[in-house]
């Protein structure tokens, strides 16, 4: 195989990100809006400093959501009790629990690589919430390594973290497909490492955002992820 491995990012492949969808962003704005109701923080500082401290998240500096939201109260200036920050943090739980859900074909494709002997691994840039919630998806079961920044306390496209799932699979960088919908700097960084990177993007995932010009390898959907390892052009 001119595989051994394939590694995955998490939003936006197999999971959508939702901060590019329009559709879901309506969501994603009203937990935000009513986590601030419940900690009693005006929206807009709210909405301000969670966009500020993505890589601080990310980066692993927030043990737990706990700690972030009184970290957060604490910057405003704000008194918030405990029932308030668990309020809060179930608020956060419950939307990410939704997000979670994989895309159309996805379980199948992990499905099928792994039974045709692929080993399957995942890097996500990430805050505390998705490991917390990784053993109820059923990615779980289905991948064989899975890297989270805020554990490791390191981002994409650091080469250490693609180090770490390599370690966790026992293969060599070479031997590996990554996809990704080119968020971090993800596929650049691949690709440095020794990888060999596809970009994934939905039709209907229209929104660059801050996400990498990829003019290498595309697909539309995972399950085009097989014709890959067997050697097949992408459509």
């Amino acid at each position: 195989m001119k595989y051994d491995a394939v590694i995955f990012d998490l939003f936006g492949t197999l999971v959508d990100n939702t901060e590019f969808l329009d559709l879901s962003r309506s969501e994603y704005n009203r937990t935000l809006s009513n986590v601030a109701a419940a900690l009693s923080i005006p929206e807009p500082d709210l909405l301000r400093l969670w966009s500020e401290t993505v890589h601080e998240r990310d980066a692993g500096l927030f043990p737990s959501m706990e700690k972030y939201f009184r970290h957060i109260c604490r910057e405003i200036g704000v008194k918030a009790d405990a029932r308030q920050i668990a309020n809060a943090v179930e608020l956060r739980l419950e939307y990410l629990r939704s997000v979670l859900t994989p895309r159309n074909h996805t379980v199948e494709t992990l499905t099928e690589l792994k039974a045709s002997g692929y080993r399957l691994g995942l890097i996500s840039d990430c805050s505390s919430e998705v490991p917390l919630l990784w053993p109820e998806t059923p990615f779980a079961a289905l991948l064989d390594g899975a890297i989270f920044s805020c554990e490791v306390k390191l981002t994409k496209p650091d080469p250490r973290i693609y180090r770490m799932v390599c370690d966790s699979l026992k293969v060599a960088p070479g031997k590996c497909l990554y996809v990704g919908d080119g968020g971090s700097g993800e596929l650049t960084g691949a690709v440095e490492f020794g990888m060999d990177p596809v970009l994934i993007r939905a039709p209907y995932d229209t929104v660059n955002g801050h996400r990498e010009d990829w003019e290498g390898t595309r697909i539309s959907e995972l399950k085009q992820v097989l014709d890959l390892v067997r050697g097949q052009p992408s459509i």
